[in-house]
């Protein structure tokens, strides 16, 4: 196994495709999005298992407004970036693995900075609003959002379609409204699409193998549900 220690990142705040200073606010929004397809994971350890690394298929690659890139996960009831992941068991971010050839790394792939770069300064447009639609990914590692009912009195597991990045930087998780469907398969950019985070009953994302737990009543994964369903 290769292991590659990361540079620090420099700490000149300009804006890659204007270079002008960036205000520290806006620095680190994220301005692109790039789906992970080529199974590239996370690695991650907490407190409780000092001895383990655990792993998690990246959803995407981010570029902010800096020049940054980094990987995405959905993580509790949020979109993060792996380095910044942070749970209740204070789980810690260890680098990013690529299982084809058995490496571990600490920085963004070449391929995916150039792709994001390239990308952002071909469809650079002009936003008037927040909210307004910077682009759409498909979901492509199986994410699962829990919405509640009554206080978890009732729950539906749903799967995530895709992910809306806003101009203001905010990415949101799209979920199938039934009753607004006219044709399928539902595709990103659907009209039936809608916001998880904007639902008075989202609570948290669960990764595929997760949520087909939860699904069929696995002792292990139903007791994990609980200590969340009581914080």
């Amino acid at each position: 196994m290769r292991t590659f220690q990361a540079k620090k990142p420099s700490e000149n705040v300009i804006d890659i495709f204007t270079r002008q200073p960036v205000a520290n606010q806006d620095s680190r929004k994220v301005i692109r999005l790039a789906p992970e397809l080529d199974g590239l994971e996370m690695l991650y350890s907490n407190d409780s298992n000092p001895n383990k690394l655990f792993s998690m298929k990246i959803l995407c690659w981010a570029l902010r407004a800096n020049g940054e890139v980094v990987a995405m996960v959905p993580w509790l009831n949020d979109i993060v970036s792996c380095d910044e992941l942070n749970d209740p068991l204070n789980g810690h971010w260890e680098g990013y693995y690529d299982a084809g050839i058995d490496e571990i790394f600490f920085e963004a792939p070449l391929h995916k900075i150039v792709e994001l770069e390239s990308s952002a300064e071909y469809y650079e447009a002009s936003f008037e609003k927040a909210d307004d639609v910077v682009h759409e990914i498909p979901d492509n590692i199986g994410t699962h959002a829990i919405i509640t009912y009554n206080n978890f009195a009732s729950f539906s597991l749903v799967e995530v379609v895709s992910w809306r990045l806003l101009h203001n930087g905010r990415i949101h998780a799209m979920l199938i409204d039934d009753n607004k469907v006219e044709s399928t398969p539902v595709l990103p950019g659907d009209p039936c699409l809608f916001a998880a985070q904007n639902h008075p009953g989202f609570k948290y994302f669960f990764h595929h193998r997760i949520a087909n737990k939860i699904k069929s009543n696995d002792p292990e994964a139903m007791a994990a549900f609980s200590l969340l369903v009581d914080t």
